[in-house]
């Protein structure tokens, strides 16, 4: 899913989100996914017994990353990807329903999530259409940043 989704953002112009290099290809790249799926709590939505999309869910965000973690206990959206060939199902929306009644199951009161805040901010526009509120912003190198959050009643 990954390697697909950086294929597809580079066609149409995205270069910057995640490289020019597949996942698979990157140093650390298999093991980042082993990881996300080991250490964290992966979700993944199927279309006809097929991976179409996976969430990943944390208890904060990356300890290597520009983030603190917040000052009450939170959920925290580590990854949110959909295999290009599922597009348009709504697989991603999906997911974050899931992950909101996780947070809500587990008790917790707050959802982050970090995301790229290039390309003329279409991926923050999609969280916050998905009940986000932007928080801060951070660069990470040249790579820029926006936390998001919301409210778990």
């Amino acid at each position: 899913m990954l390697d697909s989704a950086v294929i597809w953002m580079n066609d149409r112009g995205n270069t910057e989100q995640w490289g020019t290099t597949p996942f698979s290809e990157k140093p650390g790249g298999i093991e980042l996914v082993d990881r996300y799926m080991t250490e964290n709590l992966p979700y993944i939505a199927e279309v006809e017994g097929t991976p179409a999309a996976a969430l990943v869910l944390d208890s904060g965000p990356n300890p290597q990353a520009p983030i603190a973690p917040a000052e009450e206990p939170e959920r925290y959206v580590r990854l949110l990807v959909s295999d290009r060939r599922f597009a348009g199902r709504n697989l991603g929306s999906a997911l974050l329903a899931h992950a909101v009644e996780e947070t809500r199951r587990a008790g917790v009161r707050l959802l982050r999530v970090d995301c790229w805040a290039g390309g003329g901010g279409e991926l923050v526009a999609f969280y916050e259409r998905h009940g986000f509120t932007s928080t801060e912003t951070f660069l990470s190198g040249s790579w820029p940043g926006q936390v998001l959050a919301q409210r778990v009643a």
